[in-house]
């Protein structure tokens, strides 16, 4: 394989990140949960994080943590062990917690079961985006309601395009908001504080991560 100058900085960069982390330090996040790989059908295509995803880096895509969380994931069934960094979103399969590239779930020894029980370790959390960031910042109050922001387009027509396949995905409660700059909002309305997480996580089941939390204003 012919590596680019663009894939060999990518690589100087991740070994970096491995070769300065403290694995003593390393953080459980999840055990026994599932995890699978994704490789040729998306190789060279757009990460999430804008990235063009190389199924032969040490990568992986996950539907919460910040982009550029370096993890250790371990295969229960045998103890192999991996460095990957979060630079993706997925998987949207029910009852899948991580995707890894191709190269991860070779060292991992689960190309032939395509999936594996693993256990996950947060080594170093990512800073994320800036829209991430700002959805983490949200405090959920206790009796407040809050909207969660799927898109918002300038053409109406595209933001009933969006509200229609949430419809279809199972989501009703729907609303649209316009801007002051015109721009259109399609929102789930009125979510309970106590119940935003567990519908955050239903949206990025159903592949919707473009999310933004606000309070809703009654």
């Amino acid at each position: 394989m012919r590596v680019s100058k663009i894939q060999f900085l990518l690589f100087t960069l991740f070994f970096t990140l491995v070769f300065s982390l403290d694995l003593k330090a390393a953080t459980l996040y999840k055990s026994g949960v599932t995890a699978s790989y994704y490789a040729e059908k998306f190789h060279g295509r757009k990460t999430s994080n804008g990235e063009v995803f190389n199924m032969y880096g040490y990568t992986a895509a996950h539907k919460t943590l910040p982009f550029n969380t370096m993890l250790k994931v371990t295969n229960l069934a045998n103890g192999k062990s991996v460095i990957v960094r979060v630079n993706d979103r997925g998987p949207f399969v029910a009852g899948r917690e991580i995707d890894l590239s191709k190269s991860a779930a070779v060292k991992l020894d689960m190309i032939k079961s395509g999936t594996a029980k693993v256990r996950i370790d947060i080594l170093a959390s990512g800073e994320g985006t800036a829209a991430e960031r700002d959805k983490a910042s949200v405090t959920l109050l206790n009796g407040k309601y809050y909207d969660i922001q799927l898109g918002a387009f300038a053409n109406k027509a595209n933001a009933k395009a969006l509200a229609q396949k949430l419809v279809n995905a199972g989501f009703t409660d729907l609303s649209y908001q316009t801007t002051k700059s015109g721009m259109v909002r399609v929102v789930v309305r009125r979510v309970a504080a106590a119940d935003v997480e567990d519908t955050q996580e239903a949206l990025f089941d159903k592949g919707f991560t473009d999310q933004f939390v606000r309070l809703r204003k009654e």
